[in-house]
């Protein structure tokens, strides 16, 4: 492995780590704190799906254009901002309650979330560009990091939430995630030419449909309990959880699939292929983190947690049934 290899590996390492510290510090205290100031369950799940929402946008467009508008600016820049819009979220307990609040946090988290889908597609696209040998490999380190960010964001959110206040835990992370900048900019290789791929082409495919579907039904749970589980467990036990990604290794497998798929039909090899790869299940697992919260709230507020959770695993199960069914008339076909 070059030294130019071993800084890459580096630099998306430490954005992958870094970015999912400052998302996942949310759960264990934030829906209580937005629920003394009047906002309804919800409207919680929205103020947490509308992040993810726009992270599908972003991701659709910048997977899109991301030869033309540059990888190495799409990281830094979008490092920069979702590092800001961190610090300032964690400054937003001084406003007043209800409507303020609500529209400051949307404001707040849409702009965090189109820095956030900049960074992440991005670093997916300028991994597989760098280790095209070794894709497997490297996203397979990667996780390690996700899931690291993932599984210490919470715990450490809600120590520095109990021993500091509201703002310390989102001006730290923010902290930590701008530390990135200055690396990246410096390890980061420059733009490639573009190619002729496109989404409408990439979304006929019926296995990429399913794929997507899987990974939409797996981060839509993963959402649902973001938004809703601390709340419940707070009413149930009068304790505080934390949710981790179980799933991201899951979305990092099926993206491997769908990378392979590519490269088996015609697709050309190359960054902007990447590119529209890992736009597409950004914005898939984005559309999930979206649904998730949203109607997942909703449903919690009109009835309760236990039937928005058996709503949540049913979908869960249709996904994993239609990839069966698919997967077994394909070796029947084979055969």
């Amino acid at each position: 492995m070059s030294r130019h290899q071993i800084l890459t590996l580096i630099a998306m390492a430490s954005i992958n780590f870094s970015s999912m510290i400052c998302y996942s510090i949310l759960g264990p205290f934030f829906p209580n704190e937005a629920k003394k100031k009047g906002v309804s369950q919800a409207m919680i799940g929205l103020i947490f799906g509308i992040y993810a929402l726009c992270t599908l946008v972003g991701s659709l467009l910048l997977g899109k254009y991301i030869v033309q508008i540059g990888a190495k600016f799409m990281i830094v820049a979008g490092l920069f901002v979702s590092s800001g819009c961190t610090v300032l979220f964690g400054f937003l307990d001084q406003v007043s309650d209800g409507t303020v609040f609500v529209v400051l946090c949307f404001i707040t988290r849409c702009i965090n979330a189109i820095g956030f889908s900049a960074a992440v597609t991005s670093s997916f696209a300028v991994s597989a560009k760098v280790f095209p040998e070794n894709i497997a490999t490297v996203l397979g380190f990667m996780e390690i990091f996700t899931g690291l960010g993932l599984i210490l964001g919470p715990p450490l959110g809600g120590w520095l939430y109990q021993s500091f206040g509201y703002e310390i835990p989102f001006v730290f992370t923010g902290c930590l995630l701008f530390a990135t900048v200055p690396l990246n900019l410096w390890i980061l290789p420059n733009a490639v030419p573009p190619s002729q791929n496109s989404f409408l082409r990439l979304c006929t495919r019926m296995k990429i449909l399913l794929i997507c579907f899987v990974v939409f039904s797996l981060s839509s749970g993963l959402g649902f309990l973001d938004a809703t589980l601390s709340i419940f467990a707070i009413e149930k036990q009068n304790t505080t959880v934390q949710t981790s990604t179980k799933y991201m290794h899951t979305k990092n497998m099926f993206w491997l699939m769908c990378s392979s798929y590519c490269s088996e039909n015609g697709f050309e090899e190359g960054l902007s292929t990447l590119g529209l790869v890992s736009g597409l299940f950004s914005a898939v697992w984005s559309a999930g983190m979206f649904f998730g919260p949203t109607i997942g709230g909703y449903i919690t507020q009109v009835l309760n947690f236990e039937w928005s959770a058996g709503v949540q695993g049913a979908l869960a199960f249709l996904a994993a049934l239609l990839q069966v069914i698919y997967f077994t008339l394909e070796d029947i076909q084979k055969k």
